[in-house]
Protein backbone atom coordinates (compact mmCIF):
# COMPACT_ATOMS: atom_id res chain seq x y z
CA UNK A 1 0.00 0.00 0.00
CA UNK A 2 1.24 3.31 -1.04
CA UNK A 3 1.63 6.15 1.63
CA UNK A 4 0.26 9.29 1.51
CA UNK A 5 3.27 12.02 0.85
CA UNK A 6 4.65 13.52 3.42
CA UNK A 7 2.97 17.15 3.81
CA UNK A 8 5.13 19.32 6.26
CA UNK A 9 3.20 20.73 9.03
CA UNK A 10 2.29 24.88 8.43
CA UNK A 11 4.96 26.63 10.77
CA UNK A 12 3.96 27.47 13.80
CA UNK A 13 3.12 30.66 14.98
CA UNK A 14 5.48 32.64 17.24
CA UNK A 15 3.98 32.71 20.68
CA UNK A 16 2.80 36.73 21.49
CA UNK A 17 0.90 38.41 24.40
CA UNK A 18 -1.27 40.04 21.80
CA UNK A 19 -4.03 39.10 19.65
CA UNK A 20 -5.15 38.36 16.33
CA UNK A 21 -7.18 41.02 16.63
CA UNK A 22 -8.80 43.20 18.87
CA UNK A 23 -7.31 44.53 22.38
CA UNK A 24 -7.41 43.17 25.83
CA UNK A 25 -8.94 44.62 28.79
CA UNK A 26 -8.94 45.00 32.73
CA UNK A 27 -11.73 46.96 34.42
CA UNK A 28 -10.36 47.39 38.28
CA UNK A 29 -12.49 49.08 41.43
CA UNK A 30 -10.46 50.16 44.21
CA UNK A 31 -11.30 51.53 47.37
CA UNK A 32 -9.64 54.19 49.54
CA UNK A 33 -8.28 52.59 53.13
CA UNK A 34 -8.86 55.70 55.54
CA UNK A 35 -6.17 54.03 58.12
CA UNK A 36 -3.74 54.06 55.59
CA UNK A 37 -4.62 57.45 54.09
CA UNK A 38 -4.34 58.84 58.11
CA UNK A 39 -1.13 57.40 58.19
CA UNK A 40 -0.13 59.74 55.30
CA UNK A 41 2.30 63.19 55.80
CA UNK A 42 0.81 66.07 53.67
CA UNK A 43 4.06 65.68 51.48
CA UNK A 44 3.92 61.85 51.01
CA UNK A 45 0.38 62.61 50.05
CA UNK A 46 1.12 65.10 47.18
CA UNK A 47 3.34 62.53 45.95
CA UNK A 48 1.48 59.83 45.92
CA UNK A 49 -1.34 62.42 44.56
CA UNK A 50 1.49 64.08 41.58
CA UNK A 51 2.36 60.04 41.05
CA UNK A 52 -1.57 58.65 40.50
CA UNK A 53 -2.47 61.67 37.77
CA UNK A 54 0.87 61.19 35.60
CA UNK A 55 0.36 57.34 35.78
CA UNK A 56 -3.42 57.58 35.05
CA UNK A 57 -2.51 59.96 32.07
CA UNK A 58 -3.74 58.62 28.73
CA UNK A 59 -1.55 60.94 26.88
CA UNK A 60 1.55 60.11 28.40
CA UNK A 61 4.70 58.13 26.94
CA UNK A 62 3.69 54.47 27.14
CA UNK A 63 -0.09 54.82 28.06
CA UNK A 64 -2.32 52.31 27.54
CA UNK A 65 -4.16 52.59 24.30
CA UNK A 66 -7.19 53.39 26.25
CA UNK A 67 -7.46 53.94 30.00
CA UNK A 68 -10.33 55.64 31.21
CA UNK A 69 -11.09 57.28 35.55
CA UNK A 70 -14.56 57.40 37.24
CA UNK A 71 -15.94 57.84 40.64
CA UNK A 72 -17.56 54.72 42.27
CA UNK A 73 -21.14 55.21 43.50
CA UNK A 74 -20.71 51.64 45.37
CA UNK A 75 -19.31 51.18 48.60
CA UNK A 76 -17.51 48.43 47.64
CA UNK A 77 -15.14 51.09 45.76
CA UNK A 78 -14.03 54.50 45.40
CA UNK A 79 -12.02 54.69 42.10
CA UNK A 80 -13.02 52.89 39.09
CA UNK A 81 -10.32 52.28 35.97
CA UNK A 82 -10.84 50.63 32.30
CA UNK A 83 -7.90 49.45 30.58
CA UNK A 84 -7.30 48.57 26.88
CA UNK A 85 -4.12 47.79 25.32
CA UNK A 86 -2.61 45.36 22.44
CA UNK A 87 -0.42 44.12 25.41
CA UNK A 88 -1.78 42.99 29.04
CA UNK A 89 1.63 43.13 30.75
CA UNK A 90 0.97 47.09 29.82
CA UNK A 91 -2.58 46.62 31.50
CA UNK A 92 -0.90 44.97 34.21
CA UNK A 93 1.51 47.90 34.52
CA UNK A 94 -0.98 50.51 35.54
CA UNK A 95 -2.33 48.12 38.54
CA UNK A 96 1.49 47.21 39.72
CA UNK A 97 2.53 51.49 39.01
CA UNK A 98 -0.33 52.00 41.53
CA UNK A 99 0.51 48.91 43.94
CA UNK A 100 4.03 50.57 44.07
CA UNK A 101 2.97 53.94 44.68
CA UNK A 102 3.04 56.38 47.85
CA UNK A 103 -0.82 55.12 47.56
CA UNK A 104 0.18 51.49 47.31
CA UNK A 105 -1.61 50.86 50.45
CA UNK A 106 -4.48 53.73 50.53
CA UNK A 107 -5.93 52.33 47.05
CA UNK A 108 -6.98 48.54 47.92
CA UNK A 109 -8.45 46.67 45.06
CA UNK A 110 -11.88 45.17 45.84
CA UNK A 111 -12.89 43.83 42.46
CA UNK A 112 -11.44 43.15 38.53
CA UNK A 113 -13.08 41.87 35.35
CA UNK A 114 -10.76 40.57 32.56
CA UNK A 115 -11.96 40.56 29.36
CA UNK A 116 -11.20 41.16 25.37
CA UNK A 117 -12.51 43.22 22.89
CA UNK A 118 -14.31 40.78 20.20
CA UNK A 119 -16.50 40.56 16.98
CA UNK A 120 -19.37 38.91 18.57
CA UNK A 121 -20.82 35.60 16.63
CA UNK A 122 -23.92 37.04 16.25
CA UNK A 123 -23.10 39.98 14.43
CA UNK A 124 -24.78 38.99 10.77
CA UNK A 125 -22.61 38.76 8.04
CA UNK A 126 -24.34 40.48 4.88
CA UNK A 127 -25.23 37.06 4.16
CA UNK A 128 -27.18 36.56 6.73
CA UNK A 129 -28.17 40.26 7.06
CA UNK A 130 -29.94 39.38 3.61
CA UNK A 131 -31.54 36.30 4.70
CA UNK A 132 -32.74 37.95 7.92
CA UNK A 133 -34.53 40.74 5.38
CA UNK A 134 -35.83 38.00 3.53
CA UNK A 135 -37.47 35.97 6.56
CA UNK A 136 -38.61 39.35 7.64
CA UNK A 137 -40.41 39.58 4.39
CA UNK A 138 -38.80 42.50 2.70
CA UNK A 139 -38.58 41.25 -0.72
CA UNK A 140 -35.22 41.31 -2.68
CA UNK A 141 -36.29 43.23 -5.98
CA UNK A 142 -37.97 46.01 -3.14
CA UNK A 143 -35.60 48.93 -3.73
CA UNK A 144 -35.95 48.95 0.09
CA UNK A 145 -33.96 45.58 -0.02
CA UNK A 146 -31.21 46.78 -1.36
CA UNK A 147 -31.47 50.37 0.36
CA UNK A 148 -30.95 48.43 3.63
CA UNK A 149 -28.24 46.21 2.36
CA UNK A 150 -26.15 49.22 1.34
CA UNK A 151 -26.72 50.95 4.64
CA UNK A 152 -25.15 48.08 6.52
CA UNK A 153 -22.86 47.19 3.80
CA UNK A 154 -21.54 50.88 5.07
CA UNK A 155 -21.46 50.45 8.80
CA UNK A 156 -20.51 46.95 9.08
CA UNK A 157 -16.78 47.69 8.54
CA UNK A 158 -17.21 50.80 11.23
CA UNK A 159 -19.12 48.59 13.75
CA UNK A 160 -16.74 46.20 14.10
CA UNK A 161 -13.86 48.66 13.95
CA UNK A 162 -15.47 50.15 17.29
CA UNK A 163 -16.09 46.66 19.04
CA UNK A 164 -12.29 45.87 18.25
CA UNK A 165 -10.64 48.75 18.84
CA UNK A 166 -13.11 51.07 21.15
CA UNK A 167 -12.60 54.76 21.03
CA UNK A 168 -14.82 55.85 24.64
CA UNK A 169 -17.82 57.99 23.73
CA UNK A 170 -18.00 61.56 25.31
CA UNK A 171 -20.29 60.45 27.88
CA UNK A 172 -19.85 61.36 31.66
CA UNK A 173 -21.86 58.32 33.18
CA UNK A 174 -20.42 54.37 33.13
CA UNK A 175 -21.85 51.39 34.57
CA UNK A 176 -20.28 47.69 34.09
CA UNK A 177 -21.74 44.49 35.13
CA UNK A 178 -21.06 40.43 34.60
CA UNK A 179 -23.12 38.36 32.87
CA UNK A 180 -23.54 34.98 31.43
CA UNK A 181 -25.97 32.67 29.45
CA UNK A 182 -27.32 29.91 31.40
CA UNK A 183 -27.46 26.35 31.21
CA UNK A 184 -30.73 25.50 33.25
CA UNK A 185 -32.01 22.56 32.45
CA UNK A 186 -34.72 24.21 31.20
CA UNK A 187 -33.41 27.38 29.72
CA UNK A 188 -30.15 25.92 28.30
CA UNK A 189 -28.81 28.57 25.77
CA UNK A 190 -25.95 26.55 24.62
CA UNK A 191 -28.46 23.85 23.64
CA UNK A 192 -30.83 26.18 21.01
CA UNK A 193 -30.10 26.11 17.49
CA UNK A 194 -27.34 28.65 16.48
CA UNK A 195 -30.22 30.27 14.21
CA UNK A 196 -32.70 30.26 16.90
CA UNK A 197 -29.90 32.06 19.39
CA UNK A 198 -29.13 34.63 16.79
CA UNK A 199 -32.64 35.45 15.84
CA UNK A 200 -33.08 36.39 19.87
CA UNK A 201 -29.43 38.37 19.87
CA UNK A 202 -30.94 40.31 17.32
CA UNK A 203 -34.32 41.12 18.91
CA UNK A 204 -32.26 42.32 21.76
CA UNK A 205 -29.81 44.31 19.27
CA UNK A 206 -33.28 45.98 18.20
CA UNK A 207 -33.71 47.09 21.41
CA UNK A 208 -30.88 48.50 22.03
CA UNK A 209 -30.93 50.71 18.84
CA UNK A 210 -33.86 52.88 20.14
CA UNK A 211 -31.05 54.18 22.36
CA UNK A 212 -28.49 55.36 20.19
CA UNK A 213 -27.21 59.33 21.31
CA UNK A 214 -28.45 58.20 24.63
CA UNK A 215 -26.15 54.99 25.49
CA UNK A 216 -23.02 53.54 24.09
CA UNK A 217 -22.24 50.33 24.68
CA UNK A 218 -19.45 47.69 24.74
CA UNK A 219 -19.30 44.24 25.38
CA UNK A 220 -16.22 41.67 25.83
CA UNK A 221 -15.71 38.68 26.12
CA UNK A 222 -13.99 36.83 29.10
CA UNK A 223 -14.50 33.38 28.46
CA UNK A 224 -11.16 31.21 29.70
CA UNK A 225 -10.41 35.15 31.25
CA UNK A 226 -12.81 35.41 34.31
CA UNK A 227 -15.56 33.52 35.99
CA UNK A 228 -18.34 35.45 33.75
CA UNK A 229 -19.02 35.47 30.07
CA UNK A 230 -19.07 38.63 28.89
CA UNK A 231 -18.14 42.02 30.37
CA UNK A 232 -21.01 44.88 29.30
CA UNK A 233 -19.92 48.28 29.90
CA UNK A 234 -22.44 51.12 29.53
CA UNK A 235 -21.94 54.77 28.61
CA UNK A 236 -24.93 57.06 29.29
CA UNK A 237 -25.48 60.84 28.89
CA UNK A 238 -27.34 60.78 31.80
CA UNK A 239 -28.04 58.42 34.80
CA UNK A 240 -31.46 57.62 34.11
CA UNK A 241 -30.97 56.44 30.40
CA UNK A 242 -28.48 53.61 32.15
CA UNK A 243 -31.67 52.56 34.12
CA UNK A 244 -33.99 52.74 31.16
CA UNK A 245 -31.70 50.73 28.97
CA UNK A 246 -30.99 47.57 31.25
CA UNK A 247 -34.93 47.65 32.40
CA UNK A 248 -36.15 47.69 29.04
CA UNK A 249 -33.47 45.05 27.49
CA UNK A 250 -34.34 42.84 30.75
CA UNK A 251 -38.07 41.91 28.64
CA UNK A 252 -36.00 40.64 25.22
CA UNK A 253 -36.01 36.79 25.72
CA UNK A 254 -32.56 36.31 25.15
CA UNK A 255 -32.32 38.55 29.33
CA UNK A 256 -35.85 37.36 30.46
CA UNK A 257 -35.35 34.03 29.78
CA UNK A 258 -31.39 33.19 28.94
CA UNK A 259 -29.31 35.77 30.85
CA UNK A 260 -27.55 35.88 34.57
CA UNK A 261 -26.02 38.70 35.80
CA UNK A 262 -23.30 40.12 38.56
CA UNK A 263 -22.82 42.73 40.42
CA UNK A 264 -23.17 46.25 38.72
CA UNK A 265 -20.97 49.06 39.19
CA UNK A 266 -21.64 52.54 38.64
CA UNK A 267 -19.60 55.69 38.68
CA UNK A 268 -19.06 58.88 37.04
CA UNK A 269 -16.12 59.73 34.34
CA UNK A 270 -13.27 62.43 35.29
CA UNK A 271 -9.85 63.49 35.04
CA UNK A 272 -7.37 61.90 37.36
CA UNK A 273 -7.18 65.05 38.86
CA UNK A 274 -10.92 65.62 39.33
CA UNK A 275 -11.19 61.82 40.67
CA UNK A 276 -8.50 62.38 43.18
CA UNK A 277 -9.87 65.72 44.53
CA UNK A 278 -13.68 64.15 44.37
CA UNK A 279 -12.38 61.41 46.52
CA UNK A 280 -10.73 63.54 48.78
CA UNK A 281 -7.12 62.29 48.44
CA UNK A 282 -5.60 65.95 48.14
CA UNK A 283 -3.20 67.01 50.73
CA UNK A 284 -4.12 69.83 52.96
CA UNK A 285 -2.77 73.06 51.33
CA UNK A 286 -1.92 74.90 54.50
CA UNK A 287 -0.23 72.03 55.80
CA UNK A 288 1.75 71.26 52.61
CA UNK A 289 2.79 74.82 52.76
CA UNK A 290 4.36 74.05 56.09
CA UNK A 291 5.63 70.99 55.34
CA UNK A 292 7.62 71.83 52.08
CA UNK A 293 9.05 74.80 54.16
CA UNK A 294 10.09 72.49 56.87
CA UNK A 295 11.85 69.89 54.96
CA UNK A 296 15.04 71.84 54.39
CA UNK A 297 15.40 72.08 58.08
CA UNK A 298 15.09 68.65 58.87
CA UNK A 299 17.24 67.28 56.17
CA UNK A 300 19.61 69.51 56.97
CA UNK A 301 19.62 72.04 53.89
CA UNK A 302 19.71 75.18 55.73
CA UNK A 303 21.81 76.83 58.32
Amino acid sequence: MNRPAHVPAAPATPPTNSMTQGWHCLHLYLRANQKEWLQLADYQRAEGRDQLIQLLDPNREGAPKRIQTSVVSRHEADLGLMIMDPDPLVINGIRQGIRASRFGTVLEPTYSFVSITEISEYVPSLEQFADRLKREGTDPSDPVFQAKMTGYEQRLPMMNQQRLYPDFPPFPVACFYPMNKIRHPNANWYQLPFSERADLMAEHATSGIKFAGRVSQLITASTGFDDWEWGVTLWGRAPEHVKEIVYTMRFDRASARYAEFGPFYISYVMSPADAIKELKLTPRPFATSIQKLSLPLQHGLLP
